[in-house]
């Protein structure tokens, strides 16, 4: 089995880095980065804030849950996302922080208000700065796809300006001595979003499927960052860059005592995006899937829908 490339993002040719980031998605929609940028210290006291936050009783997280927004800001308790068709809820929580926009935006309809936790003053500030980081190292990865895309550089600028992009703040408990009953920490999936930015997959316990019908896991160096397609990204280029199923399976031995976490950041179109094939991503050998646009937060719903976090 092939091993994934390591992809530094601190180099200062675009089109090369595009290169590698495209042709490492192609084969495995995924790719594992260094030298993003985000600031160490500011990514440690996020790991801090994190694990107090889950520590808290049952009561106190679920003052941040809110009815009626499909899990978009806030709590969302243990065991309520399902992955689309499985059998078993996920054994996870996590708290979602979204972007503030201005009271007179037209997009506000489709992204509430941020929900944050009482007594925790740091929170906001802490994870507003991490937001806008990974929205700015997303931002230049999708530069360098568009490159790999034939598109110009900054394609994909308006296209995520002001994007439905959420930071997921992600608790698996211990598991230990627990009869799951076939549930895992998450299960088969894919994203919905354009491109997802892992932290804390250097944790065992991501993996993703291969073409051959087998696992393989991705564990990027300390620090680093698991980048992978989303499912609108996925349509976007016809599947000449594929979302690929992955999930995170239980831990074992003594690491089954402990707590997993992570902080994946899915970056979204804007909601009034229209999702509409790019023509440099269709041939005769690849003819259009998808010759009806959609637009982004239509696409959003249908798939909040089939992982439970949206009654229909």
């Amino acid at each position: 089995m092939t091993q994934m490339p390591i992809i530094s993002l601190a180099s200062d040719d675009p089109a090369a880095l595009g290169q590698a980031l495209g042709d490492s998605f192609k084969q495995y929609g995924f790719a594992t980065v260094t030298n993003h940028g985000l600031d160490a210290g500011l990514v440690k006291r996020a790991w801090e804030l994190t694990a107090q936050l889950f520590a808290r009783e049952e009561a106190y997280k679920r003052r941040g849950y809110k009815e009626g927004i499909a899990g978009a800001r806030g709590y969302t308790p243990f065991k309520t996302e399902i992955a689309k068709g499985a059998a078993h809820r996920d054994l996870k929580e996590f708290w979602h922080i979204g972007r503030t926009l201005p009271t007179n935006s037209p997009l506000r309809a489709s992204m509430p208000d941020n929900i944050w936790p009482e007594d925790m003053p740091e929170f906001e500030q802490v994870f507003t700065q991490l937001y806008a980081d990974m929205d700015r190292v997303g931002a230049k990865i999708l530069s360098s796809i568009a490159l790999y895309l034939g598109l110009e550089a900054h394609w994909f600028d308006p296209a995520i300006e002001d994007g439905n992009s959420v930071l997921r703040l992600l608790h698996y408990p211990p598991i230990e001595g627990e009869d799951t009953g076939g549930a895992i920490r998450a299960g088969a999936h894919e994203d919905i979003n354009l491109i997802t930015l892992l932290l804390g997959a250097e944790e065992a316990g991501l993996e993703i499927l291969r073409p051959d019908g087998s696992w393989q896991s991705v564990s990027p160096p300390e620090g680093g960052l698991a980048v992978n397609v989303g499912d609108m990204l996925q349509r976007l280029t016809n599947h000449v860059l594929p979302s690929t199923t992955h999930r995170v399976v239980n831990p074992a031995g003594d690491r089954a005592q402990h707590s997993r976490y992570s902080m994946p950041y899915f970056l979204h179109l804007r909601s009034d995006f229209p999702i509409a094939t790019l023509p440099g991503c269709i041939s005769a050998d690849n003819p259009n899937r998808y010759p009806q646009p959609i637009l982004a937060d239509d696409y959003l719903r249908e798939r909040l829908i089939e992982i439970g976090l949206l009654k229909a």
